[in-house]
């Protein structure tokens, strides 16, 4: 059975190796080795965790099975000025709980949440190569545009933007 949780700043051990099991599978393919690198340093420190769960404000959950942490989301109520939009930050669990229905209990979660606070969609984005597009389509997402962001150190992300309305 799997358990969901608010994560708390104890919790940014398994956040991080979660993310660091993650990331070389999930993108291994779409970026390279050294953009990964500079990604994972710029949203999994420590410090950076620290700085999104407390200064800004991200809800962080955390998925368990039998007491292992198997994957977490965040995700920000009233997000980029919209007191109607809930903002997905990050969604990921370990590739051995991938298609468990870990994710869906996550967004579940994260969907409960913004309905609670009367937000009427949630937004995330998503590189425009990555194979989690097809679960959030499953998930009554859709795409409502396309976006690139400078990154910095000469890192661009290519996504799409995506929507779902509660």
């Amino acid at each position: 059975m799997t358990l969901i949780r608010p994560a708390t700043i104890a919790d940014i051990a398994d956040i991080q190796k979660i993310a660091y099991d993650t990331w070389p599978i999930a993108y291994g393919d779409i970026l390279s080795n050294a953009q990964i690198t500079y990604m994972l340093e710029m949203m999994y420190s420590t410090p950076a965790l620290v700085t999104q769960m407390t200064t800004r404000q991200h809800c962080f959950l955390i998925a368990h099975i039998n007491d292992a942490a198997v994957g977490f989301a965040s995700y920000e109520i009233n997000a980029d000025s919209d007191r109607y939009a809930t903002k997905l930050h990050k969604l990921y669990c370990l590739p051995t709980q991938q298609k468990s229905g870990v994710g869906a209990a996550l967004i579940a979660s994260v969907e409960k949440t913004a309905l609670a606070a009367k937000q009427q969609v949630i937004r995330l984005n998503v590189n425009k190569n990555n194979n989690a597009i097809s679960f959030y389509k499953r998930h009554n997402f859709r795409v409502i545009e396309e976006v690139v962001v400078d990154i910095g150190q000469g890192f661009l992300m290519d996504d799409f933007v995506m929507e779902k309305r509660l």
